[in-house]
């Protein structure tokens, strides 16, 4: 037999948002998020119904808030709200017969047509009557007071429901409602966790090069956490708040990667940090080249000080000289000829790495991995960017973030997926505070514009995306080929349109030199220290840092820029001029609203003139508005149709900042 479906309640509730999969997972919030609750609710014939959302906070506490009508004809309710705890909310929506509103208009109707006056104002005293026989004693008193009037006979009709109304009627009975017909949606939760893990800029670099000198003879002496800290003004200076680290760990020495990927190293070359374990240690050791816990230490305090978070890698795979390879075998896949099995992405081999085999102990493995990421964060680590989490169970990670949460709820995982859609945000689902995307790859405004929208409005209830501008890994043939004007218009969308943006050092230096065949730099770090001459390059000018320092500026004294689901796309006559813009509303921003509009040329080959088409409702202005370009201070008069010139080897951008 058949299962029977879900009884439909007295007033109908269709549908709740946000929500995950029907409510098999939570959805995601983040302290300073805007969220908007909504609901399809209806009714049979043309009596008003009343939607108000119930929610309750990690602490317990229910709150009944009331719900508005949303797009025309559509029957939607939404109310929009900031949620001001960590933890676990859980809601629900109610409908129910809204009596007095379905009075108030009835007698509006009849009052105008002169049709059942006094009959109205008899049916307005009952129902305010039984209004009050549920109310505290005070609003009891009043809306009594109001019955009677409705049925003096002073006045007309008319001028008795007007003075009601003027001396507050409606807001007396809307706060002592009959909730009549009542019907309750299946519950919900939502997750609202730290805002670092929702909104923030994030900054990568590798110890081993900060601070590393190369001598006469060419040799290259490698930097540490001392050195290392002295480039983290740099990194606060720009403006982040994040400092990613790739694996810090000792490297294997077993088939060592050269550079660019060769097979073969000498006794110079460092191998991938990635690589990770030797006879030394394994992920909970710091390789020694770099210093020891205690100066590991002191460069996390060093940046706590500035305001920068260090997140590190967390990448579960092993060198052939990793400890693990010896103590736990059947932690790896054993092969036919009985070697282990190393790491492939065919055409691409990884010699130098042993995958974990989950499934052959995966107790011992959870167990070992809980103690190594534990033993970080004891060291000051809440932040994690996890390798290819997307070659591991899916299970476990709901397992480990969910453990790990359980006792420190501040630690954010950040997930390293570059896969197919349904494993990225399976991982948002199982826990992973925020992902990679494919930004990187979306350059072109069509391309934009679709998957912006994708981000901020289809998948946000579970899929946080960080816009990265580029990684050791990647080196898009856009900023191969596209010289300068492409990394600004890359850095100008990628720390406007999402949430959370990143970059990898290099980045800032124009660093656009592939190693031929792939989609990374030559001379890749990931096999190499990299000397680089900072001091030189601002001394030049070759330097893309005061442009990022701006728009990590433009973020901290914006706030609508660090919401995700506030994204509005609007329109251009022109193929490649992408203009989108952000609206946190007054009652969001302390009684001011903040309202930021962007306007690139995605071409950075070309001088573009064109006519801009806004929605107006959006922005929360009116026909003609004052706009301040927050990176040349210009002041222009705007409306609803603008003409703009962008020269993308000059300035390929306007941010505009809506003036109140």
């Amino acid at each position: 037999m058949g299962t029977f479906p879900k009884r439909i309640g007295r007033i109908p509730i269709t549908k709740t948002w946000p929500e995950v999969d029907f409510g098999a997972f939570p959805a995601k919030a983040f302290l300073g998020e805007v969220i908007t609750f909504g609901a399809t609710s209806f009714r049979e014939g043309h009596d008003a119904i009343a939607v108000e959302l119930l929610l309750t906070d990690p602490s317990s506490k229910t709150t009944r808030l009331r719900m508005n009508p949303g797009r025309p004809g559509m029957d939607e309710w939404v109310v929009s709200l900031k949620l001001d705890q960590l933890g676990s909310y859980r809601y629900q929506v109610s409908a129910w017969d809204d009596e007095y509103h379905t009075w108030l208009h009835n007698t509006e109707v009849k009052l105008a047509a002169g049709i059942d006056q006094e009959l109205m104002m008899l049916e307005g005293e009952r129902l305010l009557t039984k209004l009050a026989s549920g109310a505290k004693p005070k609003a009891a008193s009043a809306l009594n007071e109001f019955a009677k009037l409705l049925t003096a006979k002073d006045q007309t009709p008319q001028q008795r429901l007007e003075a009601a109304l003027a001396d507050g009627l409606s807001e007396l009975a809307e706060a002592n409602p009959v909730r009549a017909l009542e019907t309750l949606s299946d519950e919900r939760e939502v997750i609202c966790e730290r805002t670092l893990a929702g909104s923030g800029a994030w900054y990568e670099f590798f110890p081993r090069s900060e601070g590393a000198t190369r001598s006469a003879d060419g040799t290259i002496t490698s930097g540490n956490f001392k050195t290392a800290s002295k480039s983290l003004t740099r990194v606060k200076d720009m403006g982040f708040e994040v400092l990613y680290l790739p694996p810090i760990h000792p490297i294997g020495t077993a088939h060592r990667k050269g550079p660019n990927n060769t097979l073969t190293a000498t006794e110079s070359d460092p191998g991938s940090p990635w690589a990770i374990g030797n006879t030394t240690g394994g992920h909970d050791s710091i390789h020694p080249d770099l210093g020891d816990e205690k100066d590991f230490k002191a460069f996390v305090k060093a940046a706590n000080k500035l305001g920068i978070e260090i997140a590190m890698d967390l990448a579960l795979q092993a060198s052939p000289d990793h400890p693990w390879v010896k103590e736990h075998p059947n932690w790896f896949t054993q092969r036919a000829d009985g070697s282990i099995a190393y790491a492939e992405n065919p055409p691409k081999k990884y010699q130098d790495i042993y995958p974990i085999n989950f499934d052959q102990d995966p107790e011992g493995i959870f167990s070992e991995v809980l103690k190594v990421v534990q033993k970080w964060i004891d060291l000051g680590v809440k932040i994690f960017r996890v390798d290819n989490p997307h070659t591991k169970p899916l299970d476990f990670w709901q397992r480990l973030i969910a453990e790990v949460n359980s006792k420190n709820p501040e630690v954010i995982f950040l997930a390293e997926a570059f896969t197919r859609p349904a494993m990225m945000h399976g991982l948002g689902k199982a826990g992973f505070q925020q992902s990679y995307c494919y930004f990187s790859w979306r350059n072109k405004k069509d391309e934009l514009v679709e998957y912006l929208n994708e981000l901020a409005h289809e998948t946000a209830d579970f899929f946080r995306p960080a816009l990265w501008v580029n990684t050791p890994d990647i080196l898009t043939p856009y900023l191969q080929f596209g010289g300068k004007p492409a990394f600004k218009i890359r850095a100008t969308i990628a720390a406007t349109a999402g949430s959370i943006w990143g970059m990898y050092a290099g980045f800032e230096l124009y660093e656009s030199v592939a190693r031929p065949g792939a989609e990374e730099n030559i001379d890749s770090e990931k096999f190499e220290i990299k000397v680089r001459d900072w001091a030189k390059a601002s001394k030049s000018g070759e330097t893309l840092i005061p442009r990022i320092a701006l728009l990590n500026q433009i973020r901290r004294e914006n706030p609508a820029i660090g919401q995700l689901r506030n994204l509005t796309m609007h329109y251009s006559d022109d193929s490649e001029i992408l203009v989108y813009s952000k609206h946190l509303a007054a009652g969001h921003n302390g009684g001011k609203p903040n309202t930021i509009l962007v306007v690139v040329n995605t071409d950075p080959h070309s001088v573009r003139e064109t006519n801009i088409h806004l929605k107006l409702e959006a922005l929360g202005v009116g026909s003609k508005f004052q706009v301040t370009d927050l990176i040349t201070g210009a002041k222009y008069q705007w409306g609803e149709h603008n003409y703009v010139r962008l020269d993308s080897f000059t300035e390929p951008a306007h941010i505009l900042k809506v003036e109140a």
